[in-house]
C-alpha cells in the first residue's frame, strides 16, 4: 500500500492570466479522511478537477493513487471514485437502472456486479426504491444513489466536491454517516466544503483562500495553533451598529459576524471586556451576552484567512 494517495507539489492551474490555483503543495495519507476547505470561489473544484484528471495542470507534479495526474490519466480515473457538486445522474433512469448503468462504465460485470449493486443499495439506504424514477427522489436520496454509483468498482480513493451543498441538515449528517463507513473499510476520502461542521468529522484539512493553502493540519491542530487568543461572544440590540462600533477598537484583534452574535478575539480578555462595554455604551447599544467561548474551526478559519493577509477568492 503507498503512504500517500494524494502527493502534489506546486500544483497550479491558470485560465489566461488569472491564476486559479497557485503553487498548491499537498500530503493525503492513504486512508484517511481529507477536507479541502474554503469559501465559493476559492479554488477548491479546480484543485479537486486536476487531481481527478479531468483537468490538466498549468504547473507542478504529482500522483494520485500512485499515477501521474498529467501523463496517466486513464489509470488514474479507473482507480478512483468522483462525485462532482452537480447531480449528474439520469433523471428518467430508475435507481436500479442508474447503477447498472455506472457498474458497465467501470467494467463491473457478471456477479460482481449484482453483489456490488446490491451492496451499494443497502449502503445508501435505498431498499425499497430501487424501481423509483432518480427524478422522483429528494435531494438527500440522489446524493445516496449518486455516491453509490461513484464507488462501485470500488475504488480505494474517492473524490467529493461538495457532496452535500443544497442537502438538509439531516441529510448531510446521514451522508457523512455513509462516509464514515467507507473510510472504515480503508478508503481514502477526499472531500471539498464549505460547511465548517463537515470539517469535525475530518482527519486532516487543508485550508484554502485565494487559490493559495493557508493551513493544514488536523481540525484540534488548527483550533490550537490559530486560536490562542480568548473568543468572546456578543448579543446586543442592534448587531450591525455593534460591528460597526467594534471594529477599530484596539483592544480586539478581531471582530466577525456569526449569526445572531458577534465573535470577538482578544489578547487580553480583561481589557477586551472593559473596551466593549464602553464603546457598545457610549453607542447606545445594550449588552445581552457577553461571555467566552470555545472556537470552532469556522472562528479558526476566519483567523487563519486574517492572519495569511488574502484580500480575495478565486474560482
Amino acid at each position: 500500500m503507498i503512504e500517500f494517495a494524494v502527493d502534489v507539489k506546486g500544483l497550479t492551474r491558470v485560465f489566461d492570466t488569472f491564476v486559479a490555483v497557485d503553487h498548491i503543495d499537498l500530503r493525503v495519507a492513504t486512508g484517511t479522511v481529507f477536507g479541502f476547505l474554503g469559501p465559493n470561489g476559492a479554488g477548491k473544484s479546480t484543485t479537486i478537477r486536476m487531481l481527478c484528471g479531468i483537468l490538466r495542470p498549468s504547473g507542478g507534479t504529482g500522483t494520485v493513487g500512485g499515477f501521474d495526474i498529467a501523463t496517466q490519466t486513464e489509470q488514474l480515473k479507473s482507480n478512483i471514485g468522483y462525485m462532482s457538486q452537480r447531480f449528474s445522474l439520469y433523471e428518467e433512469l430508475t435507481v436500479e437502472e442508474n447503477l447498472r448503468f455506472f457498474a458497465g462504465i467501470y467494467n463491473v460485470r457478471g456477479a460482481q456486479r449484482q453483489a456490488r449493486i446490491a451492496w451499494a443499495v443497502e449502503m445508501a439506504g435505498l431498499r425499497g426504491r430501487e424501481h423509483l424514477k432518480t427524478r422522483e427522489l429528494a435531494g438527500g436520496w440522489r446524493q445516496r444513489l449518486a455516491l453509490g454509483c461513484a464507488v462501485l468498482h470500488e475504488p480505494p480513493i474517492l473524490f467529493l466536491d461538495e457532496p452535500t451543498s443544497g442537502v438538509d441538515p439531516a441529510s448531510r449528517r446521514n451522508f457523512w454517516e455513509m462516509i464514515g463507513e467507507l473510510s472504515s473499510r480503508g478508503i481514502t476520502v477526499f472531500v471539498t466544503t464549505h460547511y465548517m461542521d463537515e470539517a469535525e468529522h475530518c482527519d486532516e484539512l487543508a485550508l484554502i483562500y485565494g487559490g493559495r493553502l493557508v493551513a493544514t493540519g488536523s481540525p484540534a491542530t488548527l483550533k490550537h495553533r490559530y486560536m490562542s487568543r480568548a473568543l468572546l461572544a456578543l448579543e446586543c440590540g442592534d448587531l450591525m451598529s455593534a460591528f460597526a462600533a467594534l471594529k477599530p477598537e484596539p483592544a480586539l484583534t478581531g471582530v466577525a459576524l456569526f449569526g445572531t452574535a458577534l465573535h470577538l478575539t482578544a489578547d487580553d480578555e480583561t481589557a477586551a471586556r472593559v473596551a466593549v462595554a464602553a464603546r457598545l455604551q457610549a453607542a447606545g447599544i445594550s449588552i445581552q451576552r457577553l461571555e467566552r467561548i470555545e472556537p470552532s474551526l469556522e472562528d479558526t478559519f476566519v483567523a487563519i484567512v486574517e492572519a495569511s493577509g488574502s484580500n480575495g477568492a478565486r474560482a
